[in-house]
């Protein structure tokens, strides 16, 4: 297929994009008005908050941000009247029944509309509260399903989900979707009722407001509940699990559209369009980036020949945009999954990863608040979590302990620097653990059904315009020329 004919599909239709604020969702949508202006509509839905409205939020976090500075410079002063034109925000929540849409007269044009939906919209945060990451990450998809049920056109759903919705499975990882009920460790538990995890944050929330716990207390607990429910299914941490669930709920869908299921590695910063080096968040691995940058972390915990899965941006949307086109002669309804990264193909280590960050740090150090550079010591690498546990117990609990009998000793004086450093301690137990599947992970994620898509574009196009391919990313150059730039300038940048 080629490109042309890729951009042709989209034109004169309606798509609905969830989570519109969100990273990838901006790029999917910048891409398509691009390559497509005859798209006949965006429809975006767009969260309300207290003090924005959707459509605040449209311009102030969508439109006005630089990710749209190539099509501001290519409409000139006609910009806003031209997208504006093509883009309808929609107040919402996928959260809810009937995504939060409340105006019954939208949800019936929106019906009648649209031919595409991409579910963009989720909670990344690998501990995030249970009852939040449930509704959005699982009953979302949930809410999405149902409202896509009552779309007359509908020609696909496309829903975007992670990679490591496989956990710390080892080896070659297939694309596989799940199935209802589907646990990633059959000896603990047999089959994973989603009415019974319902209930059982039901019941939690119902016994702390009985206790009349505080809402920092509620938000520990609920914590701890996602994780603790999370691993007793076979998932590491309550994002990954409750996008698996997420998957699950699509799994019967394709009786009445085409499913798309397209599970992203850990996302990087755009490599090509629309420019090189957008990036908005400290994403993943980025934290150590910036911790190791601004002097606060001293180590790297990993596996130094572990493989850590990274794709950018807009390969991932471009995946997205073929995927979607090769679909749309499908004579009957199916369901296919998409792994878009680069362990298969191109493989990047963590230990080559650590020392192009000393590299560029040592290079291009980070400012402290007087303005003078930090400097960047020997990364120190950690190898195993029993050695960080020993790491900590030698050079940070003896400390803590001191500080601990000082701080008695002289009637609580010391108190505010106690809580602190024993907070950060706690803080750096806690994101090892989190991060742990991560930097130790033994996977290696088949993508056949992405590479096929690949074949068929290289072999309809002399210059693929369309890339997807992680085999032509140079690591180095990306991430020190790329990467690293476009992640620093954010960092520094009044977002």
């Amino acid at each position: 297929m080629e490109d042309t004919q890729i951009f042709e599909y989209f034109e004169g239709k309606t798509i609905f994009i969830t989570g519109a604020t969100g990273f990838l969702a901006k790029i999917f949508a910048e891409k398509i008005l691009r390559v497509q202006p005859n798209i006949k509509k965006l429809f975006l839905l767009i969260r309300e908050t207290t003090k924005t409205t959707s459509k605040q939020r449209l311009q102030e976090e969508v439109v006005d941000t630089e990710l749209f500075r190539v099509l501001r410079e290519e409409y000139g002063v006609n910009f806003n009247t031209a997208l504006l034109s093509k883009i309808v925000p929609v107040s919402g929540d996928v959260s809810l029944e009937n995504l939060g849409i409340v105006d019954p007269e939208v949800r019936e044009n929106m019906w009648e509309e649209i031919d595409i939906i991409v579910n963009s919209a989720a909670t990344t945060k690998f501990d995030e509260r249970y009852d939040i990451a449930l509704r959005i990450n699982a009953l979302g998809a949930s809410h999405v399903r149902n409202f896509a049920s009552k779309c007359s056109k509908l020609e696909m759903l496309v829903h975007v989900s992670t990679a490591f919705v496989h956990g710390t499975r080892i080896g070659l990882i297939p694309e596989k979707p799940f199935s209802m009920g589907e646990t990633l460790d059959g000896s603990k538990i047999s089959y994973l009722d989603i009415n019974k995890e319902k209930k059982i944050i039901e019941e939690k929330l119902s016994r702390l407001q009985t206790q009349k716990a505080t809402e920092k207390e509620i938000t520990r607990a609920m914590r701890d509940l996602g994780i603790e429910r999370a691993t007793l299914h076979g998932w590491p941490n309550t994002y990954v699990f409750t996008k698996a669930i997420g998957e699950m709920f699509l799994e019967n869908f394709k009786e009445k559209a085409t499913v798309i299921i397209i599970r992203p590695t850990i996302i990087t910063s755009t490599y090509r369009e629309p420019f090189p080096g957008w990036i908005e968040g400290v994403r993943t691995l980025d934290s150590i980036f910036v911790g190791y940058g601004q002097g606060k972390l001293k180590f790297f915990v990993g596996d130094p020949d572990s493989t850590l899965d990274m794709i950018p941006g807009d390969m991932v949307v471009n995946c997205m945009l073929a995927a979607i086109a090769s679909h749309s002669n499908d004579f009957q309804h199916s369901l296919s999954v998409y792994h878009i990264g680069s362990s298969r193909r191109n493989p990047v280590k963590f230990e080559e990863l650590k020392w192009l960050m000393h590299r560029y740090l040592t290079e291009n150090p980070m400012f402290d608040t007087r303005g003078k550079p930090i400097r960047v010591g020997q990364p120190t690498t950690l190898s195993t979590m029993a050695s960080f546990h020993n790491y900590i117990a030698t050079h940070y609990l003896p400390l803590l302990k001191i500080l601990k009998v000082i701080n008695m000793m002289f009637c609580n004086h010391f108190e505010s620097l106690y809580t602190n450093m024993r907070r950060r301690i706690n803080n750096a137990m806690r994101l090892a653990e989190l991060y742990k599947p991560y930097v130790f992970f033994q996977g290696i994620f088949d993508d056949v059904n992405t590479e096929n898509l690949r074949r068929t574009i290289r072999e309809s196009n002399k210059n693929v315009v369309l890339n997807f391919d992680p085999k032509c990313i140079q690591w180095e150059e990306y991430f020190e020329n790329i990467h690293f730039q476009g992640l620093t300038k954010y960092v520094l940048s009044d977002h």
